[in-house]
């Protein structure tokens, strides 16, 4: 099962986006973590939701962003709210068992 991340784009600092990963399959049963990728940094972890609906999130966005999913669409969706500039990345989805895909792009404005 491969996903595919969008819903990027330009925001300013304050609003609001949310973020769509289709998987091309069934992943009723994965965990799906949302990851994210500043130009010359690491990649970094950012939220988790598991099989059964439990989350995780990175203490940098925890209280802004809710990650959630809807398995009859083999979706999991991130809003992220309050963006801060330092939220701009390229963010992923990603399974244990996929591929990295090629990411959206959030640009957060000051």
């Amino acid at each position: 099962v491969q996903l595919q991340a969008s819903g990027g784009g330009l925001v300013q600092a304050g609003g609001s986006l949310r973020l769509s990963c289709a998987a091309s399959g069934s992943i009723f049963f994965y965990t799906v973590r949302w990851h994210r990728q500043t130009l010359g940094k690491q990649r970094e972890w950012v939220a988790s939701i598991t099989g059964g609906g439990s989350t995780n999130y990175a203490d940098s966005v925890k209280g802004r962003f809710t990650i959630s999913r809807d398995n009859a669409e083999n979706t999991v969706y991130l809003q992220m709210n309050t963006l801060r500039p330092e939220d701009t990345a390229v963010y992923y989805c990603k399974t244990d068992y996929s591929t990295w895909g090629q990411g959206t792009l959030v640009t957060v404005s000051s």
